[in-house]
């Protein structure tokens, strides 16, 4: 078991007690410790494998994000806190004060990343410009820069990855199940036609 202790802003602590929940650059953790402006929370294998926060070193700075009230205004898009994989700075491209960040992927990621669709990095929920087989990229505006780490990003540095939960249901019921581990595994291949369909049961009015 490893235990990981970070240093919170001043006030960020104020509502956390033992038990609850705090995302660490995307990674949704319990808080076992908590006192003295910073906190402390126990991952298990699984969590520093998949993750990039195992590689973390004293002094590392990391988004932090409170667990959202289901009764409160959702910013972005709904982000678990369960990582998938580990992306690679690959490279910038600055344009004026908004800057695009480029970040390649697993081969097996992509399915999850679409244009103007979310995705969020270490934690940060963003919107994709481009998407293609073995990258993407977004845009970061200076409000995002100022408040997040992804300003301090360098080429080749990890980035945890987490795609958008309603992109991996609706991949499920079309059939690739995306596990997360570099294996895809498709049920059927050719693309989504009207045969496809009525053997699954949808109403297409008899039209194959």
């Amino acid at each position: 078991m490893w235990e990981i202790s970070i240093e919170a802003p001043h006030g960020f602590l104020s509502e956390v007690r033992p038990g609850d929940s705090v995302a660490v650059c995307g990674v949704c953790l319990t808080a076992v410790k908590v006192g003295g402006g910073a906190f402390s929370a126990q991952m298990m294998e699984e969590t520093v494998g998949r993750t990039k926060l195992g590689a973390l070193r004293g002094g590392s700075k990391v988004n932090l994000e409170l667990a959202m009230r289901i009764n409160g205004r959702l910013d972005g898009h709904l982000v678990q806190g369960h990582v998938d994989c580990v992306g690679t700075v690959s490279r910038w491209e600055m344009g004026g004060e908004s800057p695009k960040l480029w970040i390649s992927i697993p081969r097996d990621f992509a399915p999850l990343v679409v244009p103007k669709g979310s995705v969020a990095i270490d934690g940060v929920s963003l919107t994709v410009i481009d998407a293609l087989e073995e990258a993407f990229s977004v845009g970061l505006i200076p409000e995002t820069l100022m408040r997040t780490s992804l300003g301090g990003l360098r080429v080749g540095d990890p980035v945890n990855l987490e795609g958008d939960i309603i992109g991996k249901y609706v991949l499920r019921l079309l059939g690739t199940v995306f596990n997360g581990d570099s294996s895809e595994r498709s049920l059927g291949r050719g693309g989504i036609t009207l045969e496809m369909l009525g053997r699954h049961g949808w109403d297409v009015g008899g039209r194959y």
